[in-house]
């Protein structure tokens, strides 16, 4: 394939295991397009997809897959520890390999108004194919959710990008862009105590004066008696994991509470898997070149 791009779609769907592989099928046994993850959880109520290929095979798949979630998921019905406010909540598109992000926008774009003409969802655009400064960040535009949905799109900032201007009966909206690679990244705490992980999110997220391309929140993990700091790395380049990891060690020893794990959601870039094990083995001046499957790959 000359051409690869990534899409990162997230479901509102983690706990019906029937539903979650209807939908994963839209992925599988398709030409030019390669299935490489997928990871629902029951917290979160939530399934992440990881998909690569060509750009108008993925095209082909995330279509059908919208249509089957939006037939599946009612979110009337909705429970969940993830903030969500569509059946499908978010469809990134990432440029791998050559293709630039304009071309990524142009597909997010594309993709976007087919679900509007052919699902009748209200579609936001954001991050870097954003109409406007104020929907570039997926946390303001989800501000509300699902419930809130009705009220905010009377809002003539909130009127949506393509479809109906108002909410989808049972599939809310979604939100469609072009954006860089991140890491979806969770730290699991010794700790029942939700207020203790809200606080340390707090800290531990740029908009509350933490690390600056890390978006951070508390998520009660009911089945493991747990809370922990749910995070997506935006720019693993310049807020690494184990900066990430070591400041919420640092917030959390004021509770006297202690990391219990720590969780990857998804796919991770390999530098970013190299510059934490420097960081924890105190490597001084390694580099991809002495990774044995780097060669391989070349």
């Amino acid at each position: 394939m000359n051409k690869i791009i990534e899409c990162v779609p997230n479901f509102s769907e983690g706990r019906d295991l029937e539903k979650v592989e209807r939908i994963v099928n839209a992925f599988r046994a398709k030409e030019n397009i390669k299935l490489l993850d997928y990871s629902n959880d029951k917290d979160h109520n939530r399934m992440v997809v990881t998909v690569i290929g060509e750009p108008e095979a993925i095209k082909n798949a995330i279509i059908e897959a919208v249509g089957i979630a939006v037939k599946e998921i009612d979110l009337t019905k909705h429970e969940g520890q993830h903030p969500r406010m569509g059946a499908v909540d978010v469809v990134p598109f990432i440029p791998i390999k050559g293709v630039s992000v304009e071309e990524a926008d142009a597909l997010a774009k594309e993709v976007g108004k087919t679900f509007a003409e052919k699902y009748q969802l209200p579609v936001f655009l954001y991050e870097k194919s954003a109409s406007a400064e104020h929907r570039q960040n997926l946390a303001a535009i989800r501000k509300g959710e699902f419930e809130g949905l009705v009220e905010k799109m009377k809002l003539p900032e909130w009127k949506p990008d393509f479809g109906p201007g108002e909410r989808h009966p049972t599939a809310g909206a979604v939100v469609v862009g072009a954006r860089m690679p991140l890491i979806a990244f969770n730290v699991n705490l010794h700790t029942n105590r939700m207020e203790i992980a809200d606080k340390i999110a707090k800290k531990v997220r740029f908009i509350g004066g933490g690390l600056r391309f890390c978006k951070a929140m508390g998520v009660e993990l009911k089945v493991q008696n747990l809370v922990h700091v749910s995070m997506n790395l935006t720019d693993y380049t310049k807020t690494a994991i184990y900066q990430a990891v070591e400041m919420i060690r640092f917030e959390a020893q004021r509770y006297g509470v202690a990391i219990a794990g720590c969780e990857l959601i998804g796919l991770v870039p390999l530098q970013a898997v190299v510059d934490t094990a420097s960081y924890y083995l105190g490597l001084e001046d390694f580099s991809m070149k002495q990774i044995l499957e780097s060669h391989l790959m070349e």
